[in-house]
């Protein structure tokens, strides 16, 4: 079983060949849809203790794709995330905690130039060596947010009680990152 101590220190890029950003949230109170950000970037920053270590990404807001292109360009929109005038989303981590191998990874996430902290459950899948002769490093996380913590509030009021999107939506990364 691999240990998030396994981390060696140094610089690790997150390869975005290898990796997702994604999210689901529900619509019409019944169903999920899943979307991802085809561009973001991010660097993981490791010091001799891996539970120092930080993290910085940067997210592409009109690379947003759900699987419907009038909805990817409504998301685009000032009703959700206003890509032309806040193009990116944000995260830089404030801190990792491990109790008895269940990692948090605590940070700031920036949308719309609105700031709040999540908490991401964190999976330390491992570190491989690469045919190339590099090393990598996989984790996976999660976390429950509010859009509406984000200002995220664009709704419309269902007939028969609720509302067309959800205002709770799980954030879902899986990450490989490269050794520099």
């Amino acid at each position: 079983m691999a240990s998030f101590r396994d981390l060696t220190p140094g610089t690790w890029t997150i390869d975005t060949a290898h990796s997702q950003v994604g999210f689901v949230a529900r619509h019409l109170m019944i169903a999920k849809v899943r979307g991802h950000f085809s561009s973001f970037s991010g660097t993981i920053s490791v010091p001799e203790n891996p539970l120092d270590a930080t993290v910085t990404a940067s997210i592409d807001l009109a690379s947003v794709t759900t699987g419907d292109p009038k909805r990817d360009e409504h998301l685009r929109t000032a009703d959700f995330f206003d890509a032309e005038q806040y193009p990116t989303m944000s995260f830089v981590s404030t801190g990792v905690k491990d109790e008895g191998g269940e990692l948090t990874l605590f940070g700031d996430l920036t949308i719309r130039d609105v700031t709040r902290p999540v908490e991401l459950q964190l999976e330390f899948e491992g570190v491989s060596k690469d045919p190339w002769g590099g090393t990598r490093a996989a984790f996976s996380a999660t976390a429950d947010v509010s859009r509406k913590d984000w200002g995220l509030e664009w709704n419309v009021p269902l007939e028969s009680g609720g509302f067309l999107v959800g205002d709770k939506v799980k954030l879902e990364l899986e990450i490989e990152a490269v050794k520099s």
